[in-house]
């Protein structure tokens, strides 16, 4: 298998800056927070899926959207992106989905000015009443790396600098 990506954590900084839209947490607490960040993994050598762990517990009842700021940034190979899925269990339970529906992590984000922190925005949209109760450190979501070309008369020339539709400016 050729291995053609890296997840790594961002600064403290850049966690915290993330962390800003959650004012329930001290800074003691985001600090410790940053400590158990876990990083992507498979949980089988067939998987195809590098599971993405919550850093905070959270609860969802229908119709309520979370953003979750990882702690995680993703160095990969320049033909490469990352694809956000939600974990299928969740979304075959819950109807738990990302908010843009699939998360596409361009290989060129880790140099953003937010270092690539890659955030998941989540909704319930059960329609049987279940609320999703996650616990710190529980697998929320999972990412596929998948290989693409580009068009004979590409002729893209953009840096990026952002995250969320900053190239698109």
């Amino acid at each position: 298998m050729k291995k053609i990506a890296k997840f790594e954590k961002v600064s403290i900084e850049q966690f915290k800056e993330g962390m800003r839209d959650m004012p329930q947490y001290s800074e003691t607490e985001v600090d410790a927070i940053y400590e158990s960040i876990i990083k992507p993994a498979r949980a089988t050598v067939a998987s195809a899926g590098y599971d993405f762990h919550t850093p905070i517990g959270f609860t969802l009842k229908p119709g309520e959207t979370i953003k979750i700021p990882t702690g995680i940034r993703c160095r990969m190979d320049e033909d490469y992106a990352l694809f956000l899925f939600p974990r299928s269990g969740l979304g075959f339970k819950y109807r738990l989905q990302l908010n843009n529906t699939i998360g596409v992590v361009d290989a060129d984000y880790y140099g953003a000015d937010n270092e690539g922190h890659i955030f998941v925005k989540l909704t319930n949209d059960s329609n049987e009443g279940k609320t999703v109760e996650l616990k710190a450190g529980d697998a929320f979501a999972q990412g596929i790396f998948l290989q693409y070309g580009i068009t004979e008369d590409d002729e893209a020339d953009g840096i990026r600098t952002g995250g969320f539709g900053s190239t698109s400016k």
